[in-house]
Protein backbone atom coordinates (compact mmCIF):
# COMPACT_ATOMS: atom_id res chain seq x y z
CA UNK A 1 0.00 0.00 0.00
CA UNK A 2 1.06 3.03 -1.46
CA UNK A 3 0.89 5.11 2.15
CA UNK A 4 2.41 2.70 4.11
CA UNK A 5 5.11 2.41 2.23
CA UNK A 6 5.86 6.30 2.86
CA UNK A 7 5.44 6.16 6.50
CA UNK A 8 7.94 3.25 6.22
CA UNK A 9 9.99 5.42 4.49
CA UNK A 10 9.92 8.91 6.32
CA UNK A 11 10.11 6.71 9.61
CA UNK A 12 12.93 4.12 8.94
CA UNK A 13 15.13 6.40 6.15
CA UNK A 14 14.66 9.87 6.92
CA UNK A 15 14.35 8.98 10.60
CA UNK A 16 11.26 11.10 11.29
CA UNK A 17 9.59 11.61 14.78
CA UNK A 18 7.07 8.90 15.83
CA UNK A 19 5.08 12.43 16.52
CA UNK A 20 5.69 13.38 12.74
CA UNK A 21 4.52 10.01 11.87
CA UNK A 22 1.30 9.99 13.74
CA UNK A 23 0.97 13.70 12.26
CA UNK A 24 1.82 12.35 8.39
CA UNK A 25 -0.78 9.77 8.79
CA UNK A 26 -3.40 11.34 10.36
CA UNK A 27 -3.51 13.59 7.38
CA UNK A 28 -3.44 10.86 4.52
CA UNK A 29 -6.01 8.89 6.48
CA UNK A 30 -8.32 12.40 6.40
CA UNK A 31 -8.03 12.96 3.00
CA UNK A 32 -8.74 9.51 2.44
CA UNK A 33 -11.53 9.43 4.47
CA UNK A 34 -12.81 12.48 2.54
CA UNK A 35 -12.69 11.13 -0.98
CA UNK A 36 -14.69 7.93 0.08
CA UNK A 37 -17.39 9.87 2.07
CA UNK A 38 -17.40 11.36 -1.54
CA UNK A 39 -18.12 7.58 -3.19
CA UNK A 40 -14.56 7.92 -4.61
CA UNK A 41 -12.37 4.62 -2.69
CA UNK A 42 -8.96 6.57 -3.16
CA UNK A 43 -6.59 5.62 -5.77
CA UNK A 44 -3.99 7.98 -5.01
CA UNK A 45 -2.19 8.19 -8.45
CA UNK A 46 -5.36 9.39 -9.65
CA UNK A 47 -5.84 12.46 -7.39
CA UNK A 48 -6.76 15.56 -9.28
CA UNK A 49 -6.20 19.09 -7.80
CA UNK A 50 -9.83 19.69 -7.46
CA UNK A 51 -9.80 16.91 -4.89
CA UNK A 52 -7.44 18.47 -2.65
CA UNK A 53 -9.60 21.60 -3.26
CA UNK A 54 -12.46 20.11 -2.09
CA UNK A 55 -10.86 18.84 1.32
CA UNK A 56 -9.04 22.01 2.23
CA UNK A 57 -12.50 23.86 1.77
CA UNK A 58 -14.28 20.92 3.78
CA UNK A 59 -11.75 21.58 6.29
CA UNK A 60 -12.30 25.34 6.67
CA UNK A 61 -16.12 24.92 6.27
CA UNK A 62 -15.74 22.48 9.66
CA UNK A 63 -13.49 25.24 11.36
CA UNK A 64 -10.30 24.37 11.05
CA UNK A 65 -7.68 26.69 11.24
CA UNK A 66 -5.41 28.10 8.69
CA UNK A 67 -1.84 26.56 10.08
CA UNK A 68 -4.24 22.58 10.55
CA UNK A 69 -4.93 22.96 6.95
CA UNK A 70 -1.52 23.95 5.81
CA UNK A 71 -0.01 21.19 8.08
CA UNK A 72 -2.43 18.71 6.26
CA UNK A 73 -1.43 20.22 2.95
CA UNK A 74 1.87 19.75 3.33
CA UNK A 75 2.09 16.45 4.46
CA UNK A 76 -0.06 15.47 1.33
CA UNK A 77 2.60 17.25 -1.07
CA UNK A 78 5.52 15.20 0.93
CA UNK A 79 3.52 12.12 0.50
CA UNK A 80 3.63 12.79 -3.71
CA UNK A 81 7.27 13.64 -3.99
CA UNK A 82 7.55 10.04 -2.45
CA UNK A 83 6.11 8.92 -5.01
CA UNK A 84 7.18 10.45 -7.78
CA UNK A 85 10.87 10.20 -6.55
CA UNK A 86 9.88 5.95 -6.93
CA UNK A 87 8.72 6.50 -10.53
CA UNK A 88 5.04 5.45 -9.06
CA UNK A 89 3.32 8.31 -10.41
CA UNK A 90 4.27 11.27 -12.69
CA UNK A 91 1.72 13.66 -11.81
CA UNK A 92 1.78 15.90 -8.68
CA UNK A 93 -2.13 17.04 -7.94
CA UNK A 94 -1.00 19.77 -4.65
CA UNK A 95 2.03 21.79 -7.38
CA UNK A 96 -0.27 24.48 -7.70
CA UNK A 97 -1.99 24.58 -4.87
CA UNK A 98 -1.51 27.60 -2.05
CA UNK A 99 -2.40 27.10 1.31
CA UNK A 100 -4.86 29.32 2.83
CA UNK A 101 -3.09 32.66 4.51
CA UNK A 102 -2.40 33.01 8.22
CA UNK A 103 -4.59 35.83 9.28
CA UNK A 104 -1.97 37.84 11.53
CA UNK A 105 -3.23 38.54 15.12
CA UNK A 106 -4.82 41.37 15.39
CA UNK A 107 -2.43 44.30 17.55
CA UNK A 108 -4.04 44.84 21.35
CA UNK A 109 -4.42 48.47 22.33
CA UNK A 110 -6.18 50.25 25.47
CA UNK A 111 -9.22 51.75 24.70
CA UNK A 112 -8.85 55.92 24.43
CA UNK A 113 -11.30 56.25 27.39
CA UNK A 114 -8.83 53.56 29.45
CA UNK A 115 -6.40 55.92 28.33
CA UNK A 116 -7.73 59.46 28.89
CA UNK A 117 -8.57 58.22 32.86
CA UNK A 118 -4.98 56.88 33.24
CA UNK A 119 -3.39 60.41 32.17
CA UNK A 120 -6.28 62.60 32.98
CA UNK A 121 -7.51 61.38 36.13
CA UNK A 122 -4.67 59.22 37.81
CA UNK A 123 -3.36 60.40 41.43
CA UNK A 124 0.44 60.05 40.35
CA UNK A 125 2.41 60.11 43.64
CA UNK A 126 4.36 63.63 43.71
CA UNK A 127 7.31 62.53 43.80
CA UNK A 128 10.57 62.11 40.95
CA UNK A 129 9.43 58.98 40.42
CA UNK A 130 5.62 59.64 39.82
CA UNK A 131 6.59 62.80 37.52
CA UNK A 132 9.38 60.61 35.65
CA UNK A 133 6.47 57.77 35.09
CA UNK A 134 3.47 59.94 34.41
CA UNK A 135 6.01 61.43 31.24
CA UNK A 136 6.78 58.05 29.94
CA UNK A 137 3.02 56.71 29.81
CA UNK A 138 2.37 60.33 28.08
CA UNK A 139 4.91 60.28 26.05
CA UNK A 140 4.20 56.82 24.80
CA UNK A 141 0.82 57.09 24.13
CA UNK A 142 1.42 60.45 22.21
CA UNK A 143 4.08 59.93 20.11
CA UNK A 144 3.98 56.03 19.67
CA UNK A 145 7.66 55.11 19.87
CA UNK A 146 9.00 51.91 20.85
CA UNK A 147 10.33 50.63 23.66
CA UNK A 148 14.09 50.86 22.94
CA UNK A 149 13.13 54.71 21.29
CA UNK A 150 12.36 55.86 24.74
CA UNK A 151 14.97 54.11 26.71
CA UNK A 152 17.29 55.77 24.30
CA UNK A 153 16.57 59.46 24.65
CA UNK A 154 18.87 62.21 25.35
CA UNK A 155 17.67 65.38 27.10
CA UNK A 156 18.78 67.13 24.07
CA UNK A 157 16.40 65.21 21.60
CA UNK A 158 13.57 67.01 23.43
CA UNK A 159 13.00 70.29 21.51
CA UNK A 160 10.29 72.29 22.94
CA UNK A 161 11.34 75.47 20.63
CA UNK A 162 10.14 73.68 17.82
CA UNK A 163 7.32 71.55 19.76
CA UNK A 164 9.06 67.89 17.96
CA UNK A 165 11.18 64.91 20.02
CA UNK A 166 13.76 63.37 17.89
CA UNK A 167 13.51 59.36 17.95
CA UNK A 168 16.82 56.87 16.61
CA UNK A 169 14.84 54.19 15.37
CA UNK A 170 16.06 50.75 14.10
CA UNK A 171 19.10 50.94 12.15
CA UNK A 172 19.98 54.09 13.65
CA UNK A 173 17.44 55.90 11.95
CA UNK A 174 15.93 58.93 12.82
CA UNK A 175 12.35 60.46 13.30
CA UNK A 176 11.08 63.78 14.63
CA UNK A 177 7.89 63.33 15.80
CA UNK A 178 5.72 66.58 17.17
CA UNK A 179 5.15 66.76 21.10
CA UNK A 180 1.25 67.52 21.55
CA UNK A 181 1.04 70.76 24.65
CA UNK A 182 -0.13 68.31 27.34
CA UNK A 183 2.94 65.99 26.95
CA UNK A 184 5.46 69.37 26.64
CA UNK A 185 3.94 69.91 30.14
CA UNK A 186 4.82 66.73 31.99
CA UNK A 187 7.98 66.55 30.13
CA UNK A 188 9.10 70.35 31.28
CA UNK A 189 6.99 69.17 34.93
CA UNK A 190 9.72 65.75 34.88
CA UNK A 191 12.69 67.72 34.06
CA UNK A 192 12.43 70.44 37.01
CA UNK A 193 11.59 67.77 39.31
CA UNK A 194 14.70 65.86 37.94
CA UNK A 195 17.03 68.58 38.28
CA UNK A 196 15.77 69.45 41.96
CA UNK A 197 16.57 65.58 42.56
CA UNK A 198 19.77 65.17 40.79
CA UNK A 199 21.80 68.94 40.56
CA UNK A 200 24.42 68.15 42.64
CA UNK A 201 24.56 64.53 41.45
CA UNK A 202 26.93 63.39 38.08
CA UNK A 203 24.39 61.53 35.57
CA UNK A 204 23.82 60.74 32.25
CA UNK A 205 22.36 62.66 29.23
CA UNK A 206 19.57 60.37 29.49
CA UNK A 207 16.17 61.97 29.19
CA UNK A 208 15.09 59.22 31.74
CA UNK A 209 17.35 58.03 34.50
CA UNK A 210 16.56 55.62 37.52
CA UNK A 211 17.27 56.29 41.28
CA UNK A 212 21.07 55.86 40.78
CA UNK A 213 20.82 58.61 38.04
CA UNK A 214 21.93 56.48 35.15
CA UNK A 215 19.85 55.69 32.08
CA UNK A 216 16.35 53.77 32.75
CA UNK A 217 16.62 50.19 32.06
CA UNK A 218 14.43 48.74 29.59
CA UNK A 219 12.60 45.94 32.20
CA UNK A 220 12.09 49.14 34.55
CA UNK A 221 10.07 50.67 31.97
CA UNK A 222 7.75 47.49 31.07
CA UNK A 223 7.47 47.20 34.53
CA UNK A 224 6.21 50.74 34.69
CA UNK A 225 3.61 50.74 32.05
CA UNK A 226 2.51 47.15 33.05
CA UNK A 227 1.54 48.43 36.61
CA UNK A 228 -0.12 51.64 35.68
CA UNK A 229 -2.00 50.15 32.47
CA UNK A 230 -3.36 47.25 35.32
CA UNK A 231 -5.23 50.23 37.03
CA UNK A 232 -7.51 50.86 33.99
CA UNK A 233 -7.60 47.73 31.96
CA UNK A 234 -7.90 43.73 32.65
CA UNK A 235 -6.54 42.94 29.28
CA UNK A 236 -2.96 40.42 30.45
CA UNK A 237 -1.32 42.61 27.35
CA UNK A 238 0.29 45.53 29.38
CA UNK A 239 3.17 46.96 27.74
CA UNK A 240 4.82 49.59 25.85
CA UNK A 241 4.34 47.96 22.78
CA UNK A 242 0.31 47.89 23.75
CA UNK A 243 0.98 51.95 24.10
CA UNK A 244 2.61 51.57 20.47
CA UNK A 245 -0.70 50.02 19.19
CA UNK A 246 -3.10 52.07 21.18
CA UNK A 247 -1.39 55.54 19.34
CA UNK A 248 -1.49 54.08 16.22
CA UNK A 249 -5.09 53.40 16.76
CA UNK A 250 -6.10 56.69 17.92
CA UNK A 251 -4.51 58.02 15.07
CA UNK A 252 -6.31 56.40 12.44
CA UNK A 253 -9.76 56.71 14.51
CA UNK A 254 -9.06 60.33 14.34
CA UNK A 255 -8.75 60.58 10.57
CA UNK A 256 -5.44 60.64 10.21
CA UNK A 257 -4.01 59.29 6.97
CA UNK A 258 -2.58 56.00 7.32
CA UNK A 259 0.89 57.17 5.17
CA UNK A 260 1.09 59.83 8.15
CA UNK A 261 0.70 57.03 10.56
CA UNK A 262 3.51 54.88 8.96
CA UNK A 263 6.13 58.20 9.10
CA UNK A 264 5.32 58.42 12.94
CA UNK A 265 5.91 55.22 13.13
CA UNK A 266 8.88 54.80 11.80
CA UNK A 267 7.78 51.75 9.62
CA UNK A 268 9.79 50.92 6.66
CA UNK A 269 6.76 49.53 4.50
CA UNK A 270 3.18 50.67 4.67
CA UNK A 271 1.75 47.25 4.93
CA UNK A 272 2.84 47.15 8.30
CA UNK A 273 0.50 50.20 9.23
CA UNK A 274 -2.03 49.05 7.42
CA UNK A 275 -2.74 45.89 10.44
CA UNK A 276 -4.22 49.05 12.21
CA UNK A 277 -6.48 49.80 9.47
CA UNK A 278 -8.26 46.18 10.67
CA UNK A 279 -8.29 46.76 14.25
CA UNK A 280 -10.30 50.07 13.77
CA UNK A 281 -12.56 48.21 11.64
CA UNK A 282 -13.07 45.84 13.96
CA UNK A 283 -13.75 48.38 16.73
CA UNK A 284 -16.55 50.23 14.16
CA UNK A 285 -18.01 46.74 13.97
CA UNK A 286 -18.19 46.00 17.60
CA UNK A 287 -19.83 49.94 18.29
CA UNK A 288 -22.33 49.11 15.37
CA UNK A 289 -23.28 46.09 16.70
CA UNK A 290 -23.83 47.77 19.73
CA UNK A 291 -25.51 50.88 18.72
CA UNK A 292 -27.55 50.03 15.97
CA UNK A 293 -30.90 48.74 16.30
CA UNK A 294 -31.46 46.59 13.66
CA UNK A 295 -28.06 45.09 13.87
CA UNK A 296 -27.88 41.82 14.23
CA UNK A 297 -24.64 40.51 12.45
CA UNK A 298 -22.57 37.89 14.07
CA UNK A 299 -19.16 39.35 15.64
CA UNK A 300 -17.29 37.43 13.13
CA UNK A 301 -19.07 39.18 10.25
Amino acid sequence: MLKDDFLHYIGSERNYSERTLKTYNQSLTLFQRHMEAQGRPIDWTAVEEGDIREWMVAMMNNGSAPTTVNNRLSALRSFYRFLIGRDLTRHDPTQRIEGPKKQKPLPHFIKESEMDRLLDHTAFPDTYEGHRDHAILQLFYTTGMRLAELVGLDTGDIDFGNHTVKVTGKRNKQRIIPLVPETETELREYLRVRHQMFHDVPHDDALFIGSRARRIKRYHVEDIVKNYLGSVTTQQKRSPHVLRHSFATAMLNHGAEISVVKELLGHESISTTEIYTHTTFEELKRIYRQAHPHSDAPADE
